[in-house]
């Protein structure tokens, strides 16, 4: 399935100001790049990272007092996601045997507390038959129970302030969802990308459970099509892999963020929590 991606970040710059962007389609054996372009307007040098042992692709820059600038990525992306049946999903791997490359998915990190949710989540989810049944029950109750809700979060806010506000955006509806499944020693990761067709138009966040030696697709937001998404990177939580990071005193002005399918029988799909499926992006 081929997507094409589209985002522009405007941005007033009242200090001098180092960016970090996390912009860009990720790499991997699932996801192809077939080709992609970053314009920054005026012209900036800009620097583009990977860190070790990650595949996340990061550009850095350094932008003067008094600028206004932007920056466009757009990137044409073939991805190739797995669908599986539940039933090959049931069979829970002992933490013993997980891949090294797994385990740092099953501590707690900055905003996705687990040691603190031990108690909540073994008595609202501890009693289910299986890690799938778990992680689906854990997505479907934060839908039910948190409130989609702009504006009163920040960057700052972690998996127990939304559990007691009751309410956040898609990155702590992730937090929230990690922070549950670890509590359950099940690996989770945050999930950033493209989504096709989201209302509003943004960058999405949802998570990964690491379940029967396979990385399954969760959005406790129920807004992305699940067959609709172009993975930017995979992280502990938000903090590794904040889609913007600056170091300075700017205000960002404008955002426009597209993801559109250009492959003709592009057929959306979602996987609803009564069906005996699930989707990788790994």
């Amino acid at each position: 399935m081929k997507f094409k991606v589209y985002s522009e970040l405007s941005y007033e710059v009242f200090s001098p100001t180092t960016f970090v962007f996390n912009i860009q389609a990720a790499k991997s054996a699932s996801q192809r790049i077939i080709s992609e372009s970053i314009i920054v307007t005026p012209s900036i040098k800009f620097e583009e990272f990977t860190l070790k042992n990650s595949g996340t692709r990061f550009v850095k820059m350094e932008v003067k007092q008094g600028l206004f600038f932007k920056i466009i990525y757009q990137a044409e992306v073939d991805i190739r996601y797995t669908i599986y049946d539940e039933k090959v999903l049931l069979k829970s791997i002992p933490i013993i045997n997980l891949d090294n490359e797994v385990l740092p998915f099953i501590s707690p990190s900055r905003h996705c507390e687990s040691d603190k949710l031990l108690e909540f989540a073994t008595k609202e989810f501890g009693f289910l038959s299986n890690e799938y049944v778990k992680v689906k029950a854990i997505n479907e109750w934060i839908f039910r129970t948190i409130e989609y809700k702009t504006g009163v979060t920040n960057s700052s806010t972690s998996a127990c302030d939304t559990l007691l506000q009751k309410e956040g955006v898609c990155k702590d509806f992730a937090h929230l969802g990690i922070a549950l499944c670890r509590a359950l020693d099940i690996p989770a990761r945050y999930f950033t990308g493209y989504a096709y067709n989201l209302n509003p138009p943004d960058f999405h966040a949802c998570f990964e459970a690491y379940i029967g030696g396979q990385w399954l697709f969760f959005d406790p937001t129920k807004l992305a099509v699940s067959n609709g998404l172009v993975k930017i990177a995979n992280g502990k939580d938000a903090s590794e892999v904040a889609v913007a990071s600056y170091f300075g005193d700017v205000n960002c002005t404008f955002m426009k963020i597209e993801c559109n399918p250009i492959t003709a029988n592009f057929i959306p799909f979602n996987f609803g929590l009564d069906k005996t499926e699930a989707i990788s992006y790994d």
